[in-house]
């Protein structure tokens, strides 16, 4: 796309063109995936940023202000998110490593914590629709690529992103109780994927 091309479908989405913004959707998200993927190394987290990014971008379309090209501000508001990111998570895993230096004696309260945990979010993935819970368990248990479960199941690769967004969102809407203890099993079981 050249850049009179870009210029007049950013202006039909300032405008508040919905085809024209899911012309740009289609265009660009899975290049943003994957460059957002690049850099966190967490597919799942990865997608999230580019829906809350391109939700933000609809949201606030007026008001954008693009000095360069849209491509180029697409990607670098992507970067800036992923890197934001990080520096959270970081700061979320300093305070959790810091709440278990300090509660090392409580062992086992954390015990009980844990088996609680593990019940209900074994509780909550049967809580999924059948084919959610199928593609999330293919992608958490089985440690399958999206592109393998999409193979699997039959289905596409943008079918299988969707539901495992659905999936995790549902699930940490149901288990936020759980905060710092539901943070570790979701990177524990990301690594082992």
């Amino acid at each position: 796309m050249n850049s009179f091309e870009e210029n007049k479908l950013y202006e039909n989405i300032q405008q508040g063109d919905t085809k024209a913004f899911e012309k740009l959707f289609k265009m660009y998200y899975g290049y943003l995936c994957n460059f957002a993927t690049k850099i966190i190394e967490d597919d799942v987290a990865a997608e999230e940023i580019v829906q809350d990014f391109f939700v933000k971008f609809w949201e606030r379309k007026a008001d954008i202000s693009i000095e360069t090209s849209l491509k180029n501000y697409l990607f670098r508001s992507v970067k800036n998110l992923c890197l934001n990111y990080i520096k959270h998570n970081n700061i979320k895993l300093q305070h959790a490593q810091t709440v278990i230096a300090e509660s090392e004696e409580n062992n086992f309260n954390d015990h009980f914590v844990e088996v609680d945990l593990a019940a209900d979010i074994a509780k909550s993935i049967e809580e999924l629709p059948e084919k959610r819970r199928e593609i999330f368990r293919l992608s958490r248990e089985e440690g399958l690529k999206y592109r393998e479960i999409a193979e699997k199941l039959n289905i596409s690769v943008k079918t299988v992103e969707a539901q495992m967004g659905l999936a995790i969102k549902f699930l940490r809407d149901k288990l936020k109780k759980y905060n710092t203890y539901l943070f570790f099993f979701f990177v524990s079981r990301t690594k082992k994927a």
